[in-house]
């Protein structure tokens, strides 16, 4: 998932979410009788495997046979992450927990409500053949990231942490996401980039490189999380719980079965039926399956623990402003 700035409108934002209460749709049964209100959800930037647990939840019935039918929305490629939910079009929105954190300290009141990725995506790429070994090796080599925001950079901030480095140390390039073609044509020395999206565009262009962990081993931040309005939750907790039990449901059915997860997805994202699109959407979501599973079970609780380090972390790097209350950040109320 490409993530994309939103710092710049959140003071705007958190406005919004203060005046933006508005009439919530409600369904009718077939019988007649009142439904759950039907909330929109976010699933941010274009339509990919990525998002085909909503997908299949969706086909397959999973919403609905927890009492809900929502809306699956995809943001515009120049729309910011929180816009939407905190102009009231967006009831859901699939972000990263460190994201979530650090608007939260710009005054968007934003909970995180359920994982999505129990694993961290981000890595640092370099070319196979590259002298750069561990995180120590970056010192005086470039390292091309989308920007200084987003996962990409906080991942960054952690593998420099890791390897006893300062930003200095490095040369940080500004890349956008030109990630592929910046480091196969020898621009950068390496890049920041998703396991489940750079690391498989390189495999599938026959470009071989190594991917560096940015932590020898619990990455201090957290990573996509299926996210709602504090005031959203408060005043519909029965959709946030059968949203998340849909999504859950979703995420279980595309880890065991992704030849079905891949065949609905079609359905929703443009182009895919065609073949050289399904061989890289089914690396794709063979790549991302773990990090749904964390290397164990689909499991949608938040980590405490996880949420206090990572609050820790991004104020000590400055990448929230002191440190932001984890607490409020996130609730397993929810959870089935």
């Amino acid at each position: 998932m490409r993530r994309r700035h939103f710092l710049a409108g959140a003071a705007a934002a958190a406005l919004l979410l203060a005046g933006c209460a508005q009439p919530v749709p409600v369904a009718s049964s077939p019988s007649g009788t009142p439904e759950l209100p039907a909330p929109v959800i976010g699933l941010t930037y274009i339509p990919n495997v990525q998002f085909s647990p909503f997908y299949v939840a969706e086909a397959d019935g999973d919403f609905t046979a927890a009492g809900v039918r929502p809306t699956l929305r995809h943001h515009g490629t120049s729309e910011g992450l929180f816009t939407a939910i905190a102009a009231g079009q967006e009831d859901f929105v699939v972000a990263g927990g460190d994201e979530l954190l650090q608007a939260r300290g710009e005054g968007v009141d934003l909970v995180a409500v359920a994982t999505y990725y129990r694993s961290y995506p981000v890595q640092v790429i370099v070319p196979d053949g590259s002298p750069i070994t561990t995180l120590a090796d970056l010192k005086g080599h470039s390292i091309g990231i989308p920007g200084r925001y987003g996962e990409n950079w906080f991942g960054l901030q952690v593998a420099l942490r890791s390897a006893g480095l300062a930003e200095s140390d490095v040369q940080v390039q500004e890349i956008g996401y030109t990630q592929q073609a910046a480091l196969s044509t020898g621009k950068v020395d390496a890049i920041v980039g998703f396991s489940n999206n750079e690391a498989v565009q390189f495999a599938l262009a026959g470009f071989a490189t190594r991917s560096l962990a940015i932590a020898p081993g619990q990455v201090p931040l957290v990573g996509i999380c299926v996210a709602t309005t504090r005031a959203y939750a408060e005043a519909h907790p029965e959709v946030v719980k059968a949203v998340v039990a849909g999504t859950l449901a979703g995420i279980r059915t595309a880890v065991a079965d992704q030849a079905h997860a891949l065949e609905v997805s079609a359905t929703y994202v443009p182009g895919l039926s065609a073949a050289s699109a399904q061989e890289s959407a089914k690396a794709t979501l063979a790549a991302t399956a773990p990090l749904w599973t964390g290397g164990g079970s689909v499991d949608g609780t938040l980590d405490a623990a996880q949420w206090t380090a990572m609050a820790d972390f991004m104020a000590a790097q400055g990448l929230t402003k002191g440190r932001v209350d984890p607490t409020p950040a996130f609730s397993n109320a929810y959870l089935g």
